[in-house]
């Protein structure tokens, strides 16, 4: 454990170094929360509630939606493809340590720095500006920071997932893109997957994605509750494990196949 917290460090100390790409994108994030904002306010002239959400929780996804964005990293993620493609997986692959193992822990490093730094400014900009609401439970507080730190590792097995793909092909873009376009929308991140038809939402709840967004809003806005909150903490554990496995499995067959120039 040690070792992945050394490394969890190195990962929240890389985007540290950066703080004007931070500040310049905290403050897209809330640019972007306003127009969200306004926009789902719209849809609350002629109802009080829609699909469970009332304006104020509808506000309240917005933003703790934006504060998620970077935190969960749901689109462009591409550093082990990018060592694929290199051909310097070669020497992670040579290192004591399995290389999605540090890619994880430097991942939750990463996730640390943006909920802090991306995440929570944009979050209270939002509440100065509109009625949100917060979770009045401490219990409820701790489910939703849990529920946060499995979206993390969800999102990651994910992306782990489709960068391991970069073994087969000559191009991963257009597969990101895709990935990308599927996560946002089915995660609940454009919109409350409550919002969809019947049959979208269906099939929306029978992916990974709403554990990466969907659940922790949820249970921040009150929509889930009691023992809903265990089953749906389960439900993310169970995700977790599920697209680690796999990516540990995609991502031993390519090294299978795997040849570098040189040997």
């Amino acid at each position: 454990m040690r070792t992945d917290w050394e490394i969890a460090r190195r990962g929240f100390a890389r985007y540290a170094a950066y703080p004007a790409a931070t500040i310049a994108g905290a403050f897209t994030n809330i640019v972007f929360g306003f127009v969200r904002a306004y926009i789902l306010l719209a849809l609350y002239g002629q109802r009080d509630v829609i699909g469970g959400y009332d304006p104020s929780a509808a506000v309240t996804y917005v933003w703790i939606g934006q504060g998620l964005l970077m935190t969960i990293w749901t689109w462009g993620w591409v550093e082990i493809a990018l060592r694929i493609r290199s051909g310097d997986i070669a020497l992670d692959l040579i290192r004591p340590i399995e290389p999605l193992r540090v890619a994880l822990a430097f991942d939750l490093g990463r996730a640390t720095y943006h909920v802090l730094f991306r995440g929570v400014p944009p979050f209270i900009v939002g509440a100065l500006v509109f009625t949100l609401v917060y979770p009045r439970d401490a219990l409820v507080w701790l489910a939703f920071v849990a529920s946060v730190a499995l979206a993390v590792v969800v999102s990651f097995g994910f992306r782990a997932l489709y960068n391991a793909a970069t073994f087969w092909l000559l191009d991963v873009r257009g597969m990101i893109m895709v990935s990308g376009i599927a996560l946002n929308l089915f995660s609940g991140f454009l919109v409350p997957i409550s919002f969809f038809p019947d049959w979208l939402a269906a099939i929306a709840r029978a992916t990974p994605f709403p554990s990466m967004v969907q659940t922790p809003i949820d249970i921040f806005v009150g929509r889930t509750t009691g023992l809903d909150i265990v089953a749906a903490l389960g439900s993310q554990l169970a995700w977790a494990l599920v697209m680690i496995a796999a990516a540990q499995a995609v991502f031993a067959a390519g090294v299978r196949r795997l040849v570098v120039q040189g040997g």
